[in-house]
């Protein structure tokens, strides 16, 4: 057995190893106690088939919040679990359902979740469960999703009475041809939504739309299903699941279920050093560059296999994930050998079979340390973990603790260790770690009104039946369905709304996020289809000259076709990135809220964004610029949402700020804020946009705009306007509290910047960002 410092000594032992010249990466470390379980007895309502099937899997006496849960579903009401990974989630849906199934034989079932690899496992442990019990001879279990063939999805169908399917295919492959599944939608007792902290922002408003729509298809058929939602960490779950279902919810959030104690470790790596030990070696502008989270991830996962912990290491990117486990098996190779073998690497794109092999491997102790994308972080059931190493932060405050829980599963000690990117926000969380630590988890941010989404939506509704006056009234869509009448593809009478003829509009939405058109990445030396990308984002990624990264391979871009929707490319694998530089524009078209405090305003706007990839910066993988190449692509506009803030010059002034700085103290505030967002809305910098001017057009102020980078917004702009204050407090100490001297990625430099980081003054960012923080709320 374990003893209680099994973290801290874990950590130590490794921290052996650190130079002593050098500044410790370690910045600060926190133990979470061991938590005792607290049971309930088995309701009456319980099948005792159901029953049996537990305690054979080793389940003699269930945790409270899983009868509590339970119990709400089996009365009728939705219900969402949300308590820690390991917690047994997975029971407090079964219970009832599987009892419903018990009592009823032709009742049926619906479980929805964000990922092929969480449902496949759900999928499995429901028949390991069930397999033997004549009540349950007639359930046949079956995925509904993208690798299903078309015979077994017929199949589905007819004989299926709980389909494991996600809500892509549940829009485009059960609600678009809803009248072959009239039978299990008249029956449709339960639909679970797993994970569904996972469903925010573009891909969560429609899944949202997509769940609203299958509540309504059933109820048209005679069923009235209840929802059970489960989610390991969200703010207030009740009304997450709420908002996607558009219904009441009550939540059941008491974890119940034991933990051993867990030592958490915040985690800086160090500037790299320049040939010799000289000067450190310099990027963009000659800022200083850090060690790589990845490579400081294989180091430590290295340490640990050394020391007979099994460790999952959680990284960022398909490609990283690769060259972490491939750096970790070298560092091995010099110090263990016998042990290079028992390190691996695992993400998407692997087959079923090999997965499956990884899990196993790693559950019985045969593989000692996996590096991992977070396709390890839902569901898939691996016990047993030592340590657990995050090389970046996930995004959000929900994910990490996902990736953490997966630590610690023997109720021993267990070690996380979060490392720090080159990223304001992840050396902001190293040095406030009670902004981690601490902090409750984000509120899932949704937005399903967005006409953008709420329009293709509302098509595919009025498809499948015709859309009534209260039903347009519960959307909020009156305004939306009005401008599809008058675009000839809704047709009014009296009932309601109709679709116009030949409309067949289910094929046009991309769950994931994508509201236009698709560009197919295609290897032009073998015509193999590498992906696809939203046209909106392909000037951005694969543009002439990109690296594209797929399933571990890299490819370089030949060329882009917008109008026929193709990127070619070749295989390549360069020693440089690319990353696109961009001028953008944005026009203010409708101010929705502000508040002004003298001579500052912060306002919630609606915009349009023009922009146009002018290049790319190609540079070494150490991060060093090699060379600047021009491109002549076509300009791009986005009608989305931002936040908005102006300043009176003279105010400025005032604060030390020379009219002559303006431009590079609010270039620096703005790209530091952005990179701060993910502090208040769950969003990654990725998925926001930004622009800063000394005179606005519109304002003729300074004015700085933060916006969503999805058409028709994405909710988190707005969730930035309503927390300006956290947000902008973080954001003034993460930039003051770097100890670079003019800027640097950890600050106010940003991988995405259009305009290659120029101008940037963090000084006189800081003395803005003071400002705005005095006068807000003044």
């Amino acid at each position: 057995m374990q003893h209680a410092t099994y973290g801290s000594e874990l950590l130590g032992r490794t921290l052996a190893g650190t130079p002593s010249d050098e500044t410790s990466p370690l910045t600060h470390m926190a133990v979470i106690p061991t938590r005792t379980a607290q049971f309930d007895e088995w309701p009456e309502w319980v099948h005792p088939q159901v029953r049996e099937a537990f305690v054979e899997r080793g389940v003699r006496t269930p945790w409270r919040h899983q009868i509590a849960a339970a119990n709400h579903a089996r009365e009728g009401r939705h219900v969402c679990v949300c308590t820690g990974t390991a917690s047994g989630k997975s029971l407090a849906y079964q219970l009832p359902i599987l009892t419903t199934f018990a009592e009823d034989p032709n009742a049926t079932a619906l479980y929805l979740s964000p990922t092929k690899a969480l449902g496949s496992d759900q999928l499995r442990a429901t028949a390991q469960l069930i397999t033997g019990r004549p009540a349950f001879a007639h359930l046949q279990p079956c995925a509904y999703d993208g690798d299903t063939d078309s015979e077994l999805r017929q199949w589905a169908r007819q004989h299926s009475r709980w389909i494991f399917t996600n809500p892509d295919m549940l829009h485009v492959g059960i609600c678009s041809s809803h009248p072959k599944w009239r039978q299990f939608f008249s029956k449709l007792k339960y639909i679970v939504v797993d994970e569904c902290h996972h469903y925010r922002g573009v891909f969560g408003s429609h899944t949202a739309l997509v769940l609203q729509r299958t509540l309504r298809i059933a109820r048209r058929y005679g069923a009235n299903p209840v929802v059970i939602g489960a989610s390991a960490t969200v703010s207030n779950p009740a009304q997450a699941l709420s908002r996607l279902i558009g219904e009441e919810v009550v939540a059941v959030t008491d974890d119940t279920s034991p933990h051993g104690e867990r030592t958490v470790a915040m985690w800086e790596p160090g500037f790299l050093e320049g040939s010799g030990g000289e000067d450190p070696t310099t990027g963009e502008n000659g800022a200083p560059i850090r060690r790589a989270a990845g490579a400081e991830a294989a180091r430590l996962l290295a340490d640990f296999v050394i020391e007979g912990a099994r460790t999952l290491c959680f990284v960022r990117s398909r490609r990283g994930v690769e060259v972490t486990a491939v750096k970790a098996k070298q560092l091995l190779a010099e110090s263990a050998p016998e042990l290079v073998d028992r390190v691996a690497a695992y993400r998407a794109g692997y087959l079923a079979d090999d997965r499956r092999k990884l899990e196993r491997a790693l559950s019985d102790g045969e593989l000692l340390g996996v590096a991992t994308t977070n396709a390890l972080e839902l569901g898939v059931d691996i016990s047993g973990l030592d340590a657990v190493v995050v090389a970046g932060y996930p995004g959000t405050v929900a994910s990490f603790w996902q990736q953490a829980g997966r630590a610690g599963r023997r109720g021993e000690g267990s070690l996380v260790v979060m490392i720090a990117r080159d990223d304001p926000l992840d050396t902001y969380l190293v040095h406030h770690p009670e902004a981690l630590l601490e902090r409750p988890v984000e509120a899932t941010v949704t937005d399903p009104t967005n006409p953008y989404v709420l329009g293709p939506h509302l098509l595919c509704a009025a498809t499948e039946f015709p859309i009534s006056p209260d039903e347009a009234e519960a959307w909020h869509a009156v305004d939306v369905i009005d401008e599809l009448v008058a675009g000839g593809q809704l047709k009014r009478r009296k009932a309601g709304w109709y679709p116009a003829p030949g409309l067949d509009p289910h094929g046009d939405i991309d769950i994931r996020g994508g509201i236009v058109g698709q560009v197919l990445i295609v290897d032009a030396t073998t015509s193999r289809l590498l992906g696809t990308v939203d046209s909106s984002r392909a000037k951005t990624s694969v543009f002439p000259g990109a690296v594209y990264l797929h399933q571990g391979e890299s490819f370089v871009v030949d060329e882009l076709d917008l109008d026929d929707g193709l990127a070619l490319a070749h295989p390549e694998e360069p020693d440089w990135t690319t990353s696109p530089r961009e001028v953008s524009d944005v026009v203010i078209d409708r101010v929705v809220e502000q508040r002004s405090f003298g001579p500052l305003t912060v306002a919630f706007v609606e915009v349009t964004v023009t922009s146009q990839v002018v290049g790319f910066l190609r540079k070494a993988l150490s991060g060093e610029i090699l060379d600047q190449v021009a491109l002549d692509l076509p300009e791009e506009s986005l009608p989305t949402r931002a936040v908005m803030y102006t300043l009176e010059p003279d105010t400025m002034v005032d604060a030390g700020i020379a009219p002559d700085k303006f431009p590079g103290a609010l270039h620096a505030a703005e790209h530091a804020a952005i990179g701060m967002l993910g502090l208040v809305a769950t969003c990654d910098r990725w998925d926001i946009g930004g622009l800063s001017t000394d005179v606005h057009p519109q304002t003729a102020l300074p004015t700085v705009f933060v916006y969503d980078g999805f058409p028709g917004g994405a909710g988190f702009a707005e969730r930035g306007y309503h927390a300006f204050a956290d947000w902008i407090s973080a954001t003034d100490v993460a930039v003051s509290s770097c100890t670079c001297d003019f800027g640097c990625p950890s600050c106010v430099q940003s991988p995405k910047c259009g305009n290659g980081n120029e101008p940037l003054d963090k000084e006189h960012a800081i003395k803005l960002l003071r400002l705005l923080g005095r006068l807000y709320g003044s």
